[in-house]
C-alpha cells in the first residue's frame, strides 16, 4: 500500500501544533491564541482522516475544502503569534514551512479531483 503523504505530514504537524501549544501555554502564559492555533492546526489532519472515508467524490472534496480552511486559519495563527512576538523568527520559520507545505498539498488535491469530475 502506498503511503499517504498529506495524511503522514498532517498528523506529523499535528503533533507539533500540540507542543507548540503546550509550550506557549505554559512558557509565554498566552491561551487564547494559542488554543485557536490547537484547534485548527490539529482539525487539519483530522479532515483528511475523514476524507478518506467519504461517502462520494463531493464528500472528498468537501471533507478536503474544510481542511484546507483549517490549514490557512493555521497559518493566520501562526503569523499572528509571530507578529504578537510570542515566537521568534526561527520558532516561527520552522512551523511556518510546514503549515504552507500542508497547505499546497491539500490545494493540489481539491484542484486534481475537481478537474477528474469536470472530465468524466
Amino acid at each position: 500500500m502506498r503511503e499517504n503523504i498529506v495524511k503522514t505530514k498532517s498528523f506529523e504537524f499535528a503533533i507539533r501544533i500540540v507542543k507548540l501549544y503546550q509550550y506557549l501555554s505554559v512558557e509565554k502564559r498566552e491561551y487564547i491564541l494559542s488554543k485557536q492555533l490547537l484547534r485548527s492546526g490539529t482539525s487539519v489532519g483530522a479532515m483528511i482522516r475523514e476524507s478518506e472515508h467519504a461517502e462520494s467524490k463531493l464528500d472528498f472534496i468537501h471533507k478536503l475544502a474544510i481542511a484546507q480552511k483549517e490549514a490557512n486559519e493555521t497559518v493566520y495563527w501562526l503569523q499572528l503569534l509571530k507578529a504578537t512576538n510570542y515566537l521568534n523568527d526561527k520558532e516561527y520559520e520552522n512551523i511556518i514551512i510546514d503549515a504552507v507545505e500542508i497547505l499546497k498539498l491539500i490545494t493540489s488535491i481539491l484542484k486534481t479531483t475537481k478537474a477528474q469530475i469536470i472530465n468524466k
